[in-house]
């Protein structure tokens, strides 16, 4: 039973929970923008898988990892062109438009990939990005292993998260996409754009899916396979509520769900008369009555899913 709560202290764990949480930070944070413009995204899932192919393709061609980051966020904003302009210029269900992007980007993925790369014996690898020592902090007892020997995109997510709470609660921008999100009408009486800042949002959002989806191939693996992302574009729907929309609990959420999931990874060899996938099923489960607990205080952006046509009330 000790070794149950031994699993918390080796630093492992916890370096495994940054890792995992990584690419459900990206994603969650493009989500939350996209919803707090008022367009719901459930093209998320499809997006990701995209990201993830088309970073590794990059890199694979190029071998330049940074711009195979780059070209997954523009392709991801590509595919929020397209959201949006099926959503907020024709008003077409948000549903029904996110899961057909999240079946076509997927869908698309797996057909270039195999245009690219012919089959093989086995899939083709890069060299992905390395963990970086922060000078000074890597050396700190128990937290230097554990939080300060990642790889870049790591870092770089946790600096997204911070900026995104910043711009979204103390600037001019973040008041203008929070007021499309809630009263389009009255944001527009107030000078501003609510189609263009639906727009922007919508392909800010979906690059950082993109990003999420293509930091599984460039620094979790170093190839890629069409179904790595297993649902992780789902939960990030549920972790945007989970956190009530607000940047720093998005963050908070992608880490307690890497958690539940890199804990039961090590459980695993730990209790061997229990069904592998019983322990695969424990970070979703928990992930749900975590839900289940939060949304009822959770606060809805009120114009959400609502189309925007100016001079309608």
């Amino acid at each position: 039973m000790m070794e149950l709560f031994e699993i918390f202290a080796s630093t492992g764990i916890w370096s495994s929970v940054l890792r995992i949480a990584t690419p459900l930070i990206f994603a969650t944070l493009g989500a939350l923008i996209c919803e707090r413009a008022g367009v719901l995204n459930l093209g998320i899932e499809g997006i990701m898988t995209f990201g993830a192919m088309i970073g590794w393709l990059t890199v694979y061609f190029s071998g330049d990892l940074w711009l195979g980051i780059l070209a997954a966020a523009a392709c991801g904003a590509l595919f929020g062109l397209l959201h949006s302009g099926l959503t907020v210029t024709l008003g077409l269900s948000q549903h029904v438009t996110g899961l057909g992007i999240t079946l076509f980007a997927a869908s698309l993925s797996y057909y270039i990939f195999r245009l690219a790369v012919p089959l093989a014996s086995s899939p083709p690898t890069i060299v992905p990005f390395q963990p970086l020592a922060v000078p000074g902090l890597s050396d700190l007892p128990f937290f230097g292993p554990a939080l300060f020997t990642q790889t870049a995109p790591t870092y770089l997510a946790i600096l997204v998260a911070l900026l995104i709470a910043y711009v979204m609660f103390r600037t001019p921008l973040g008041l203008a996409v929070r007021m499309t999100g809630e009263n389009p009408h009255g944001a527009e009486a107030q000078g501003i754009n609510p189609v263009a800042i639906r727009y922007c949002a919508v392909m800010l959002g979906s690059a950082l899916m993109a990003v999420g989806g293509a930091f599984l191939t460039l620094s979790a693996f170093n190839s890629f396979f069409p179904t790595m992302v297993q649902g992780r574009g789902w939960v990030c729907i549920a972790l945007v509520v989970f956190a009530s929309w607000r940047p720093g609990r998005a963050l908070l959420g992608a880490l307690l769900f890497a958690l539940f999931d890199a804990y039961q990874l090590r459980l695993q060899p730990l209790v061997k008369d229990v069904p592998y996938q019983l322990f695969l099923m424990v970070p979703y489960v928990l992930s749900i009555l975590a839900l289940i607990v939060m949304a009822r205080r959770a606060r809805v952006p009120r114009a959400l899913m609502q189309p925007y046509r100016r001079g309608e009330r």
